[in-house]
């Protein structure tokens, strides 16, 4: 892990977070049938946490180096703002999306688990990584994360945002207690 100052004062800036898909949003498994047909499996957690991150206010986009129908479909069920697949250079849209959303690098939180996401870690406010990545990624980052790609690694990143932004507790509020009155 980066020698870097507070990780928790970090986490209190973001404003947008971008993440690749696989070994991130998936366990990097890509599974083909008899037809050529694709599948990946993403963890509900992680989808959940992304909608509660959207209920603070948190912008979110993919930048993957493939390209899927599946992430497609996955991403406009999550309503992310940006998905960029097929990405050859990461680092060239995350300045893309920094200057079409008006965002310092320091507002941003970026999470993957390989090589060709080390330019962008070096400019995220916020670089983090799965459990599950090899030891010369995990050194590139600020924050590792417990959970493995796939397996809700995305939502233990969110999760541990919005407790430094104090927006935990509201979100939990909202989730649980003013819906049960509701109902």
């Amino acid at each position: 892990m980066k020698n870097s100052f507070d990780v928790d004062t970090r986490a209190k800036n973001i404003k947008f977070i971008i993440l690749d898909v696989d070994g991130v949003l998936t366990d990097g498994r890509i599974t083909f049938n008899s037809k050529n047909e694709e599948f990946k499996s993403f963890d509900v957690k992680d989808g959940h946490g992304i909608k509660l991150a959207q209920r603070c206010g948190i912008k979110f986009a993919i930048i993957t180096g493939r390209w899927s129908p599946i992430v497609e479909k996955r991403c406009k069920e999550l309503n992310i703002d940006e998905v960029h697949q097929n990405a050859d250079d990461k680092a060239k849209i995350f300045n893309e999306i920094l200057n079409k959303y008006k965002i310092k690098e320091e507002e941003v939180a970026y999470m993957g688990d390989d090589l060709a996401d080390v330019p962008v870690f070096k400019r995220a406010g916020l670089a983090a990584t799965v459990s599950d990545a090899f030891d010369y990624i995990k050194k590139e980052v600020h924050y590792i994360t417990k959970l493995k790609g796939g397996r809700g690694a995305v939502r233990e990143l969110i999760d541990f945002i919005l407790q430094k932004q104090s927006q935990w507790n509201s979100i939990i509020k909202k989730e649980f207690f003013d819906r049960a009155g509701a109902e």
